[in-house]
């Protein structure tokens, strides 16, 4: 799908609140139409796999689908995928530090242990949650414990949910969801590519939120994608759900943040193709974007931001 920015810059113009509440609202009905589907397979399909690449608003989306499940009376578990990254090892942690290790590889995943609690969860055995400490590089037991009921469901949601390597568990128990930006938007015969939308959210998002630079992000960007390309994609058409997580004003949103930093940085020709494209967007500043809104994931002040 394409959308001209001259169209979105007309709703924000016209009536930004009510442009956000419209948007809003069409991206969570989309999604009450996927956790009815899921209510209806509860029985049979007790846990959900939500994949998507980075920036995609995985965590968003599946605390959505939780608390939509949770109204419905059917009590509902979110958890990330991350926390059962392995330990490092002292070698691998050499090879963090050089820049030479993988971290988008499903290699990282720790499958046996992942293999062992999944089947634990959808037996109704109580579990010992684990956490992922990423300053040390190691797995971290808070003592939360999670003990399944039956008629309960679990979210599992990562960039390798989807990956029937990394998840060793009959398809036919399972519910997969596949997020990821997929409107385009357009200007003067020229598109905004999907991925440059994600990195505009990541850029954000790693600036307010892990005090990440704009240049680390960036030189992060040419291995992620690969990493998507080589981890994820081949395996999104194994979805029973796919959603487009693109909102129509989110450019809008992230051009305060980006738009002065990225004017010092026109010798990238990825920062100009963005910048040719927030240059003509309307801002919409950050007190517009209600809290029910996944851009709050990138932005911040979300009702769901874990």
């Amino acid at each position: 799908m394409n959308l001209a920015l001259e169209q979105i810059n007309s709703e924000i113009t016209r009536d930004a609140p009510g442009y956000v509440r419209r948007t809003n609202a069409e991206y969570l009905e989309s999604l009450r139409m996927i956790a009815r589907d899921i209510k209806a397979h509860r029985d049979e399909r007790p846990i959900i796999l939500l994949s998507g690449p980075s920036g995609s608003g995985k965590t968003t989306s599946a605390l959505m689908i939780e608390k939509m499940l949770d109204e419905q009376g059917i009590e509902t578990h979110t958890l990330s995928l991350d926390n059962y990254f392995s330990p490092l090892s002292d070698a691998q942690k050499r090879l963090f530090h050089e820049g030479k290790l993988d971290l988008e590889s499903p290699n990282r995943i720790d499958r046996d242990f992942l293999s062992e609690q999944l089947t634990q969860i959808y037996n109704c055995e109580p579990v010992r949650l684990p956490t992922y400490d990423f300053k040390e590089s190691r797995r971290l037991f808070d003592g939360t414990v999670l003990h399944r009921k039956p008629g309960e469901l679990v979210i599992l949601e990562g960039i390798h949910s989807l990956n029937p390597d990394i998840i060793d568990f009959p398809d036919e128990k399972t519910a997969k969801v596949y997020v990821s930006v997929r409107t385009r938007i357009t200007l003067d015969g020229r598109e905004l590519h999907p991925s440059k939308i994600r990195l505009m959210r990541r850029l954000v998002r790693d600036l307010l939120f892990r005090k990440r630079s704009f240049a680390e992000t960036l030189m992060m960007f040419d291995s992620v994608e690969e990493g998507e390309n080589k981890y994820i994609m081949p395996y999104k058409h194994r979805s029973n759900y796919d959603v487009d997580t693109f909102f129509s004003y989110e450019i809008c949103a992230y051009k305060p943040f980006l738009i002065e930093a990225f004017r010092e940085m026109t010798d990238r020709p990825i920062i100009r193709e963005m910048l040719a494209f927030l240059e003509r967007c309307v801002a919409l500043d950050a007190s517009q974007i209600t809290p029910d809104s996944m851009v709050c994931e990138f932005i911040g002040n979300g009702q769901f931001n874990s």
